[in-house]
């Protein structure tokens, strides 16, 4: 493969990535202000969100290192996006399990795009740029772990709730 279109490739990539985590931060801010039953649960989004944006600035500093800038037109059109996927799940009598899983499947797709960055860097011959990417790579993969490890408790909950006639809402 011609280094030109690798680089080409890798940096279209960085951008992608870089616009796939300003959509996170569309989609989780609102959804940590909504939650009130799931301290929990807002404490890890609210960690996440600060891991998000170091991620965002590694992104950054990469492209930076590659003088090339972030793609405005990606990150304004994924924020929107994720904005409006955080407001769908408020009209839901079950928001909470909603988010859940979409975070969830999320967190996979992230993970499957660090995983091609990666790749993508090694065979370019950018290995030296690959740290920051395993980086926020582990950071997904904790996340994902944590969504995947909680999601039958959070069930639980909101089933107790809802049986107790509580707001089991958010």
């Amino acid at each position: 493969m011609s280094n030109s279109k690798t680089r080409e490739i890798f940096v279209t990539g960085l951008k992608n990535a870089r616009a796939m985590e300003s959509q996170a931060l569309a989609i989780m801010k609102p959804q940590v202000e909504r939650i009130e039953n799931y301290p929990d649960i807002a404490a890890k989004l609210q960690e996440h969100i600060r891991e998000t944006e170091g991620q965002i600035s590694r992104l950054e500093e990469i492209l930076t290192s590659l003088a090339e800038e972030k793609s405005a037109l990606k990150d304004a059109t994924l924020s929107v996006t994720g904005a409006m996927a955080a407001l769908g799940h408020t009209v839901a009598g079950d928001e909470i399990l909603k988010n859940s899983m979409a975070n969830f499947a999320f967190e996979n797709f992230e993970i499957a795009a660090y995983k091609s960055l990666i790749t993508i860097a090694e065979l370019g011959d950018f290995a030296a740029l690959v740290p920051p990417l395993k980086a926020n790579l582990d950071e997904e993969i904790a996340m994902a772990d944590w969504l995947e490890q909680n999601l039958r408790p959070t069930t639980i909950k909101f089933a107790s709730l809802k049986e107790a006639g509580a707001s089991a809402k958010v």
